[in-house]
């Protein structure tokens, strides 16, 4: 079976934060709609190689991602070179890290921010590079992607919480406010992509600590949260998965049925 898949990263997002402040999608809980679970991230605690471990269910360790300063393309099989590999189509709105990782490195902005090309294996897509880039143009910026070229598996990267985090530290109310704030911007497009079939994924890379940073192995930066929203999930309370597999829950959503990618037993329904 094949749907359409979006996944949402809320970049420096921990567990707490997100079931105190993330409203609106607490509130799909409590309809039904959604579920959460507690994920606990790779080693290093850090952005870059987290969203390598999110996309190729590969830890630092093994892809070579180990800190935010390695700048080259990924040498592992994606969500993206699996999906392009079986003629799927991909976008992505998202900070620039992306871009590298999956299209060209070093980021160009004037090459990159900006890409409309087939044979890339992130095809579509709205890059950003400035950490300020506030969400609400962020969320607009994946909206207009979804309606103009309706990818099957679509990115979507805020960094505006893991911004906060590192100037106010996590228990902050800059840090909390600019999570009800990310999630009232949400709270504009889920309904649509429900309504629409997606299945749908929010997670975070990591968490954030009391020193306003991450990178270590405290509670607080290794738990993030895991929310799945779609009729192709199995909604299981005692469920636990691992950031290792959520590249191969996609590819299973996205129906690649040939993906080696690990998978947790009973989060998706057969």
């Amino acid at each position: 079976m094949t749907n359409k898949v979006i996944l949402i990263v809320l970049d420096g997002l921990a567990y707490k934060t997100a079931e105190q402040c993330l409203g609106f999608i607490q509130g799909l809980g409590e309809q039904g709609l959604a579920t959460l679970y507690k994920v606990q991230c790779e080693l290093p605690s850090m952005s870059r190689p987290l969203y390598e471990t999110i996309l190729t269910g590969v830890t630092p360790a093994v892809s070579g991602i180990v800190h935010n300063q390695v700048v080259r393309n990924s040498n592992q099989e994606s969500v993206f070179s699996l999906a392009r590999n079986s003629g799927l189509s991909t976008a992505a709105a998202a900070f620039h890290w992306f871009s590298e990782l999956y299209n060209e490195s070093p980021y160009l902005a004037v090459r990159d921010r900006h890409t409309e090309d087939t044979d890339k294996l992130i095809q579509y897509g709205s890059f950003y590079h400035d950490g300020q880039y506030p969400d609400s143009h962020l969320y607009l910026d994946a909206e207009l992607l979804r309606r103009r070229h309706d990818p099957d598996f679509l990115l979507i990267h805020p960094m505006s919480i893991d911004e906060a985090g590192h100037h106010s530290g996590p228990d902050s109310s800059h840090y909390r406010t600019t999570t009800r704030r990310s999630d009232k911007e949400l709270s504009e497009y889920l309904p649509a992509w429900i309504e629409a079939g997606y299945q749908i994924i929010i997670t975070a890379d990591h968490g954030m600590n009391s020193d306003k940073g991450h990178g270590g192995t405290l509670t607080e930066e290794r738990n993030i949260p895991f929310y799945v929203i779609g009729d192709r999930f199995s909604h299981q309370a005692d469920c636990a998965p691992k950031q290792t597999e959520i590249c191969g829950v996609i590819c299973e959503l996205l129906g690649l049925a040939d993906h080696s990618k690990s998978v947790t037993e009973d989060l998706l329904l057969n």
